[in-house]
């Protein structure tokens, strides 16, 4: 209606964008410092050319191995992420509420689709992983939202009653517009009705 994403959707996108972030930070930082400690301590027979040939020849190492395992983290945690969100998101919408029990919903649903592969215990473990998560996450989540002064269901029920106020008021523009036309058409049909019966 308003010609643009709803909040939620774009927030989803944020929270993907800035797990997989987070991800890549998280897996990539240390593989670099673990591959580039490795390279250093695995070439003491090798021969380089000059000190700078080293030190560059240490840092592809570092960099390779930050792309391969920060890719890893990456794609995981924000699948892990927009899924997390997307379930909570729904439920919030669909109950018109925010609780932590969506948030604790949301964690139990995506730990267990992240752990289904594993078979039964894999699968409990996941729900009893993605609960712990979900619970302080939402927590956070709901705090934040406190802060900022306006829960997302605030803001959406607002931004509902201003379109309707704002449909209500062209609506009535348009109403009496048109009770304006009617009374102009009528008098206009009047006058030469009045001036034969003068006439006549």
């Amino acid at each position: 209606e308003r010609q643009r994403y709803p909040e939620e959707t774009v927030n989803i996108i944020k929270s993907a964008f800035t797990g997989g972030v987070v991800g890549w930070l998280y897996g990539g930082v240390p593989a670099f410092h673990h591959a580039r400690k490795a390279f250093i301590e695995g070439s003491h027979g090798e021969l380089f050319q000059n000190r700078a040939d080293a030190v560059q020849s240490a840092h592809r190492a570092g960099l390779r191995s930050f792309i391969r395992y920060g890719w890893r983290w990456s794609w995981r945690v924000a699948t892990f992420v927009t899924i997390f969100n997307t379930v909570s998101t729904g439920l919030s919408v669909y109950r018109n509420k925010t609780t932590i029990s969506n948030f604790a919903s949301a964690g139990a649903f995506t730990g267990a689709l992240f752990r289904m592969h594993l078979g039964l215990q894999g699968l409990a473990g996941g729900i009893v992983f993605g609960t712990a998560i979900g619970i302080p996450a939402g927590g956070l989540l709901m705090v934040m939202q406190k802060l900022a002064g306006e829960t997302l269901q605030e803001k959406r029920n607002r931004e509902r009653r201003e379109l309707y106020e704002q449909k209500l008021a062209e609506w009535q523009s348009r109403l009496s517009v048109t009770e304006v036309l009617g009374q102009t058409e009528g008098n206009a049909q009047g006058g030469p009705e009045m001036e034969r019966a003068r006439e006549s």
